[in-house]
């Protein structure tokens, strides 16, 4: 979907294919046609545009056969969706029964996120639209946290200064101008955006920024006027943002509280939970662990890395960050210019909700991603961005 900014430039949102799970390219293909199609017919429009998730074999399928790359943009093109922007955070198996801890390998210390952040690079530059010269790519905060010392950090710096040089070739050669955007999640390296301003300087290329994620920001307590006003003294560049809500547990000492956060409790995804009390950020890499030891004061309230569904608040007693989404976007695109051009909604926990929740068929997941880009829609177009055919 696209929208006209009052400053005249356009600004682009798309929904993550990461909520369907594929690893080849005939899985993706298939995902376009049970699943991307449907989300935008739901939503009357003759254009939708997607964040295509490329597991490492697909990509690999793209980038090493021209053929496969222009039949997937055919396929695009005849489906009614475009692709502006890539996740290239999952390298592969986001799909497994169980992902936890695996999602952050290989990491940018690893030769492998180099490569496979350069064939991402590559097709995009093949998928983006006719009249979209800027695409861009979400990807690892240079790593979990532990096992990362001086040298595997200096290893990951030479890597996006490499990736930064291939991306100003690639540039020179199709005239497509692509960044990378290193996405800060709770428990890696970069956990804030504080915490990606000193190696996002060193790098110091303009290429290589930011990507926002809302639910992320909310985890970790971050306050989006704080986190947005140093990303931009530190001339920081926000490449996407996706937008996202993270489970909120107001009173996390109360048994019918605990009781609740215990239903999200699943064993595919980590669900790293925070909460901010006067001594400081506190945190457990997951929910179990925040519900079953004292890790965990649960004297303030406390949020989890769970991606709820925007226009779906969990019952009470828990709720969303959402309005911490409202106020990222009011600051994103609500101002004069906007500070990024790529909004991309990113709820791939559908199928991880609580049974009660979660979609039966694939029409009710369609229903529910266009309720999500149908509410976000609503909050651009109350900003005074114009939706375009």
């Amino acid at each position: 979907m696209r929208f006209r900014h009052p400053d005249g430039s356009t600004v682009h949102l798309a929904y993550c294919t990461n909520v369907h799970p594929a690893e080849t390219l005939d899985g993706v293909l298939a995902q376009l046609r049970d699943h991307c199609e449907p989300v935008r017919r739901r939503l009357g429009r003759d254009r939708l545009g997607i964040g295509l998730w490329l597991a490492k074999d697909a990509a690999h399928a793209l980038v090493t056969d021209p053929s496969a790359l222009r039949g997937l943009r055919t396929e695009l093109d005849r489906r009614g969706l475009e692709v502006v922007t890539l996740n290239g955070f999952p390298y592969e198996g986001f799909g497994a029964e169980q992902v936890k801890y695996r999602v952050y390998r290989p990491d940018w210390a690893d030769p492998e996120r180099l490569d496979h952040t350069i064939a991402l690079a590559r097709v995009l530059a093949h998928l983006l639209p006719d009249d979209v010269t800027e695409g861009s790519i979400s990807t690892l905060p240079l790593a979990w946290r532990t096992a990362y010392d001086d040298d595997r950090a200096d290893l990951a710096r030479a890597a996006l200064l490499t990736l930064a040089e291939r991306l100003d070739a690639l540039h020179e050669l199709t005239g497509r101008s692509l960044r990378v955007g290193l996405e800060p999640e709770p428990g890696c390296v970069i956990e804030t955006t504080a915490d990606a301003l000193a190696p996002l300087t060193r790098i110091a290329h303009p290429r290589i920024g930011l990507s926002v994620d809302t639910c992320h920001l909310a985890t970790s307590f971050e306050d989006p006027h704080t986190a947005l006003d140093a990303l931009a003294g530190a001339d920081v560049p926000i490449v996407k943002s996706q937008l996202s809500a993270a489970l909120h547990a107001e009173h996390p000492h109360l048994p019918q509280v605990r009781a609740a956060l215990a239903a999200f409790d699943e064993p595919r995804f980590l669900h790293q939970t925070r909460t901010a009390t006067t001594t400081g950020l506190h945190g457990t890499d997951d929910l179990d662990e925040a519900l079953t030891t004292d890790a965990l004061p649960d004297t303030a309230p406390w949020r989890a890395h769970f991606h709820v569904p925007l226009h779906a608040a969990p019952a009470a007693p828990l709720t969303s960050t959402l309005p911490v989404l409202t106020t990222t976007l009011t600051r994103l695109v609500g101002g004069p210019q906007p500070l990024t051009h790529h909004l991309e909604v990113e709820t791939y926990t559908w199928q991880a909700l609580p049974s009660a929740l979660r979609p039966r068929h694939r029409a009710q997941l369609a229903d529910g991603i266009a309720a999500e880009l149908a509410l976000v829609r609503d909050l651009l177009t109350d900003l005074g961005l114009k939706e375009l055919p």
